[in-house]
């Protein structure tokens, strides 16, 4: 791009941050927002809050310096006066605006003390010269030193540049009824006086409506291309033996649920194929993913290959580490348990067993792809709560799976307890399969969820109490407080010592992120054992966690939690046969958002129902967490506006890859030309 338009070094670094490094990415730069400068209003027929241009003759202009220095002027025109305020003004400035000059002015209306006035409007001097805008002016996301009319010379220029020739068909355009591409992109840079304003400003009007889809089609285009990719590559067939997998299902103290029947069929078809499976299987908290899972691992184990766990928390990874350790033992089958925290002595033997394929199943987190772990036939990944890893962290583990005599790639099987909404599903997980885990284990009691003002803290304090003296369990969750580990610990710390001091007939433990591995495991194994009545906690124990017998958990602070956040730590009790109770503690004054989260958590308790809530409030933005760390965030479609042209581009992406491959990779080297491979996620 620099070389085209010779853009100053200076510039184009700024050019950079805002993602504006090709041709195309300057002509992709859209307006937030235009200003009217076609024509002149007069005074009297303004209204406050309006944008608008006027033009007349400077009747007063003084310097006041109070509160701040500040240049007040008068603007009169033949229909009435209006005050104008310009802060920060140079001599120049003070001569343009003297007295008895004429000019043009353009800036909101506001009530002033005085009447009507613009602060800081733009300005020019009036002559005969000047010729009203024939277009809206276009004002573009910008940064700091970079200013608009600098952005609209260069856009100016690289729509000239630019061959905005359609990538698609006029047959598909009429079908779709599609605007041409190139007017389309004319009409959002230098749309016409008479054009919607509103519609322009709502991202409506038709010309959007075909950028958004274009954007659309080229992210399912990707994403399914990347999903054809992964069917050419090779990975170890798992046949079904039925060895362990039967003897497990008739060890087990419960029966699976026809929603795991299911997506273990899936699943289990997957591993019979010879490329990679990569599958997410989502499920509402405590639907019983794990035990799923455990059968994807015994179908590996059974075909004399690895299978690794990673989890993104050490108490999450130990609660698998734990469960899985009981199922599997009977079977004779000991996992192996790695990660950060562990004795050097004790990692050393744990990496050497997984090198030596003496490890048929490694459990852990992180650590797991460190360089020094090296698997001696990988067969199966198991990535929980996988949005909270990074595209890299992930790639990294599938890489230690490859083998380099057979070029075979482990299978992955993905999990989530964070239910993902629909379109958010077509949309960013489209290069997935997904199974979904629709229903709960029989015995699973609803959770009532109370609001409870932070003012009558003493009657939660009681409520804690009667449930214990029934020899029923709690949990007491304290948020993360301005992003502070050391902060939220000492929030837990102190909060412990508080209810010590209210309720000492209770046993009270205290769990969090900075105790050592041993201490938590003995922590939680004494709360599960009912050792511990009343357990403090960070929210450490979002996930994985799983006491039958707690029945009631308080949540301090619960109007800074996210609802995904709220909803997992309140699926930690319901989990045995008594009446479960949430109380989400609050503080007011209740911001609009808080308000609404704690609104849509009290009044629902299905997780999809939530994550759509969830992305309608927040945007998937968050909802995706990590993995957006090389995927693609759309820059002009929105997942809840418009899933009906998601669902059209879906179509069209699939039918093209098939039956017009030359249009599809046209229509991906416009949109990913500098693009990074996000796809090998």
């Amino acid at each position: 791009m620099a070389h085209t338009l010779k853009i100053p070094a200076a510039t184009e670094l700024k050019f950079k941050k805002i993602g504006l490094i090709q041709p195309f990415d300057f002509v992709l730069h859209l307006p937030i927002r235009y200003e009217d400068e076609t024509k002149i209003i007069k005074i009297a027929e303004l209204e406050i809050g309006q944008t608008a241009q006027i033009e007349g003759e400077i009747i007063f202009a003084e310097i006041s310096f109070r509160p701040r220095k500040s240049l007040i002027c008068q603007l009169k025109d033949e229909t009435g006066i209006i005050f104008l305020r310009f802060l920060n003004i140079y001599p120049s400035q003070e001569k343009q605006l003297g007295r008895g000059k004429k000019v043009r002015i353009l800036g909101e209306v506001r009530e002033g003390y005085y009447g009507l006035e613009m602060i800081h409007p733009k300005c020019h001097i009036s002559n005969e010269n000047i010729q009203l805008k024939q277009s809206l002016t276009p004002i573009y996301p910008t940064t700091a030193g970079l200013s608009q009319s600098t952005l609209r010379k260069y856009i100016l220029v690289a729509l000239k540049q630019v061959k905005l020739n359609d990538t698609l068909k006029e047959s598909i355009k009429s079908q779709l009824k599609l605007e041409d591409f190139a007017s389309s992109v004319e009409t959002l840079h230098n749309p016409k006086p008479d054009e919607n304003r509103s519609a322009l400003l709502e991202r409506s009007h038709p010309a959007w409506k075909r950028i958004k889809f274009d954007e659309l089609l080229a992210q399912q285009l990707s994403m399914r291309k990347h999903y054809q990719k992964r069917q050419n590559k090779t990975a170890p067939v798992l046949l079904e033996m039925k060895l362990l997998t039967e003897k497990l299902l008739k060890i087990l103290p419960f029966e699976l649920t026809e929603a795991q029947r299911k997506v273990w069929k899936e699943i289990k078809n997957d591993l019979l194929k010879t490329h990679p499976m990569q599958r997410l299987l989502q499920g509402d908290v405590g639907s019983g993913k794990t035990i799923v899972a455990a059968l994807a691992a015994l179908q590996s184990i059974e075909n004399s290959y690895q299978v690794a766990l990673m989890a993104p928390t050490e108490i999450l990874a130990e609660q698998h580490y734990i469960k899985l350790r009981e199922w599997l033992k009977p079977l004779g089958i000991s996992p192996v348990w790695l990660t950060g925290s562990l004795k050097k002595k004790e990692k050393n033997a744990a990496i050497e067993q997984i090198a030596l394929g003496k490890t048929q199943l490694a459990i852990g987190t992180h650590a797991l792809f460190q360089a020094s772990v090296t698997f001696n036939k990988l067969g199966l990944i198991i990535v929980d709560e996988q949005h909270k890893f990074g595209v890299q962290q992930r790639l990294a583990l599938r890489e230690k799976g490859k083998d380099t005599d057979t070029q075979f790639e482990p299978h992955q099987l993905m999990m989530s307890a964070t239910p993902i909404p629909r379109t958010l599903a077509m949309s960013y997980y489209a290069d997935l399969d997904v199974s979904v885990i629709d229903q709960l284990p029989p015995g699973r009691t609803p959770v009532i969820t109370k609001l409870i003002n932070e003012k009558r803290r003493q009657e939660v304090t009681e409520k804690v109490r009667q449930a214990c003296l029934k020899k029923q369990q709690a949990y007491w969750v304290c948020p993360l407080i301005d992003e502070s580990e050391t902060l939220q610990l000492q929030t837990a710390i102190e909060t412990r010592a508080a209810l010590e001091n209210q309720l000492p007939e209770l046993s009270i433990g205290l769990v969090h992120g900075k105790l050592d591995n041993a201490e938590k495991a003995k922590v939680m194994a004494e709360f599960k054992a009912g050792q511990i009545q009343l357990l403090v906690a960070t929210t450490v124990i979002e996930v994985g966690v799983d006491v039958p017998n707690a029945s009631l958990m308080v949540i301090e602070h619960a109007e800074r939690m996210g609802l995904a956040q709220l909803h997992q730590l309140r699926g930690r009790v319901g989990r045995g046969a008594a009446e479960s109770m949430c109380v989400l503690l609050f503080q007011q004054p209740l911001s609009q958002l808080a308000r609404a989260r704690l609104k849509v958590i009290y009044e629902s308790t299905d997780g999809f129902e939530i994550a759509q809530q969830d992305m309608q409030l927040r945007g998937p933005g968050e909802l995706l967490g990590a993995r957006q760390s090389g995927v693609p965030m759309l820059r002009f479609a929105d997942l809840n506006e418009d899933a009906a042209l998601l669902e059209v581009a879906q179509k069209l992406a699939d039918e093209l890859l098939k039956n017009d491959p030359e249009t599809a990779t046209a229509h991906l080297q416009r949109w990913m030309a500098n693009k990074p491979d996000f796809l090998n996620a």
